[in-house]
Order: C-alpha cells, then structure tokens, then sequence
C-alpha cells in the first residue's frame, strides 16, 4: 500500500529525494539502509501532523483553492493575509468577503481574465491546465539540481570535516521548499541563521514546522549588519524570486562577486527563466498538469497527497549543499546550487504512473512525531525523515539576535 497514494510516483519522488540527503550527508550517525518510507511519508506531510496545546492550527486559508471559472478552473492562494486582500480587491469585494463571495466573482470569468484581474492586483493564480509533455522534456534535459562554478574559495574546512559541522549557513528562505531545506542543513550539523525583513511577518504555526535546529532574526537585507552575516557565512540559500533578491544585491553573480567563496544555493517556484513570477506548490501542481491527473473523477482537479513538490525540492537542494561543501573542502572550488518547484513537477510528470492510487498505509502517528516545550507552549512536530538524527527544538520566529 503506498504511503503517500497518487496516481503519480509520489513515494518514490519522496524517497529518492531523502535518499539523496542521506548519500550527499557523509555524516556518521545517517545510515541509509534504516530509511522508512513511513517516517518519510509524516514528514512530507508535517503540517497534518502539527499540533500546538493539542490544536491544529488553521492551514488554508478559505479562499486558496480551485474554482469553477466560464470556461475550465483556477487556482488561487490567499494563505497570507496579503495575498487573500489581493484576491479581493481584485473583484471589488470587502475585506471580509469569504469563499462564496469569491466564487461568484470567478464564476462567469474566462480563465485568463480571472487570472489575469488577480495577478494585476498582486494576488496569486494561475489557470488549471492539462499537462504539456513536450514542455517537461525539455525541462528534463536540465539537472534536477543545477551545479554551476562560481571560482575558488579563499577558506574551507579540512577535508576531514563530518557532516556540517562548523557550517555556517544563512537562511533567506520562506514557507515550506526553502525552510525544509535549512532545516535539514541544521539537523547535519549547520549553524543556521535565518533572516527575514521587516514588516513580512511568517505565520508562527508555520516556523515552528520548518524552524527546527535555526535561529531566527529580523533585519533589514540592505542594512551593513546584514553584509557582515555575508561576509562570514559559508553558505547562503535563497528563496525569493530571482528579480526581487537583484533588485536588493542579492543575485548569485553579485554575492559571488562581493563574497569570493561563498555557495550559493537559488530555490524558485517557475525556474531562473521566470524571474519575476511567484508561485507554491499547489500552483505548480495546477499549471503544469498535476492537478488534473490527480483529478478524483476526470472532471474537477485533484491534488498530490503532499507539497511533494515543495518537501522534494527542499530534500534536493540539501543535497546539492552537502555536495558544494564537500566540494569547497577537497579542492576549494565554490558553487552555486539550483533548482525550482517547475522542474521537480517535470521529474514527477516523467516518472512512471497508475490509474489507481491504491488504498493509503496505515501509518501510526503516534510513531513519527516528538512533543517540545517552545515558548510556554506543548508543541507536536514530526520526526525527522533522516534515519540516525533527531531534531533540535524549533525556537520563535524573529526573536534571535542577528548575529553569528
């Protein structure tokens, strides 16, 4: 019975990913024969699982989803309150407007127009489409993980470093692809410091579901402090769109620049060929065909039975970091690391597929999951899916100092 059930190889995308964290980890307490599909499962689904003072907090906002349109479907995401304001505003609906209100905005649209109406208000949507095979095989003929030389590296460990210790990573990442991907750093061993600028709040339910192992501060990324993080980091992994991180200095080719040695690691919903486009998980799953085979009765999209796309990409990209820094300790080479949510969507659509998804595991979560005292507050979280290593408590969003 598979653990995570879709008509696309949703377990075997899974287990390949932790796979290659495990291979690339080169730490000693991680043995790769001990993985469990199961554990690996929970931890693809960790927001399920979450639980603060024996609540589960409120996940989707009622306004990100699938609506019917004139002429086929879209999908919207409203999770953060910006983006559920654009939505609105961009059909002249109240503040309060809920899901219905929405619905009847979209209902005598064309999927373009609709799309179109949200994305000039700042909002997110994109069009349910059929997939586009021709399309993923091109995607496919680049790396899964993009691995490109920056120079050489002025300091590096001795090769004899295990794991990540003595790592220094800086965390410019947001929701789950990003923050799983620093959290797993951590958990090799990293110092890992995540900053976000002001005024961009993160849920708090959400950090502490990726936070575990960081440290979390609030500064501004144009500030001198914030330079001298830089210039002291080993690593820097980036979760913003391409186009937003040039405007602050931030691109791969400016920090390579300033910060000779420094790994670079690029995350993005669409791809490096789409700069300026935001997206998640669940748009990609929408626009690139995954919704619709996942359809649960050929008519109304479906989804995958995870952010797989998000959880994936975050496993991958760790990966790729361990390479670069094993890499920068053996020969000094330093090395940018990319990948996007479109281009695991593209291994995912390549991989072999059933009409049937099959009944689902039965999987105890009483198993995989780990209680902590954070803040005052009885948290649950999912183990981690990385045999041989536990993780640290996650701490507060925003509270730590800005410092190394």
């Amino acid at each position: 019975m598979p653990a995570l059930p879709s008509r696309l190889s949703v377990d075997a995308l899974a287990r390949a990913s932790v796979s290659a964290v495990c291979r690339a980890a080169r730490h000693p307490a991680v043995d790769i024969s001990l993985l469990d599909l199961d554990r690996i499962a929970m931890a693809y689904r960790s927001d399920r699982h979450l639980t603060i003072d024996a609540r589960s907090p409120d996940v989707w906002s009622p306004l990100s989803g699938f609506w019917r349109v004139a002429d086929g479907w879209v999908r919207t995401h409203g999770n953060y309150p910006r983006h559920a304001q654009a939505l609105r505003r961009a059909f002249g609906l109240g503040m309060d407007a809920g899901a219905d209100a929405l619905s009847s905005a979209l209902a005598e649209r064309s999927p373009t127009e609709a799309v179109r109406k949200i994305t000039d208000a700042g909002g997110l949507a994109v069009p349910v489409l059929p997939e586009n095979p021709a399309a993923d095989r091109a995607l496919r003929t680049i790396p899964l993980v993009e691995s490109i030389p920056l120079g050489r590296a002025t300091r590096r460990r001795s090769p004899t470093g295990a794991g990540l210790d003595g790592i220094r990573i800086l965390d410019l990442t947001r929701v789950i692809a990003g923050p799983v991907c620093t959290r797993t750093l951590a958990l090799l061993g990293a110092d890992v410091l995540r900053i976000d600028p002001p005024g961009l709040t993160e849920p708090g339910w959400q950090h502490l579901d990726t936070g575990h192992g960081k440290r979390s501060a609030i500064l501004d990324a144009s500030s001198e402090r914030f330079e001298e993080l830089l210039a002291r980091a080993d690593v820097v992994v980036l979760g913003y769109r391409p186009s937003a991180l040039a405007r602050l200095g931030l691109s791969r080719a400016a920090l390579a620049e300033r910060h000779p040695g420094l790994i670079v690691a690029e995350l993005s919903a669409w791809g490096h060929e789409h700069p300026d486009r935001r997206g998640f998980d669940s748009l990609v799953q929408a626009e690139s065909g995954i919704a619709m085979i996942e359809s649960p009765d050929g008519e109304r999209p479906g989804a995958l039975p995870a952010q797989a796309l998000d959880h994936s990409a975050g496993y991958l990209l760790t990966a790729a970091v361990c390479d670069a820094v094993h890499r920068r300790d053996e020969d000094g080479t330093a090395l940018a690391v990319r990948t996007s949510l479109r281009r695991i969507a593209a291994e995912l659509l390549g991989m072999p597929r059933t009409d049937d998804p099959g009944p689902e595991a039965s999987i105890d979560p009483a198993a995989h999951t780990e209680r902590f005292r954070v803040d005052g507050h009885d948290l649950v979280t999912v183990r981690s899916a990385i045999p041989g290593l536990s993780f640290n408590a996650p701490r507060p969003w925003g509270r730590d100092p800005a410092m190394w």
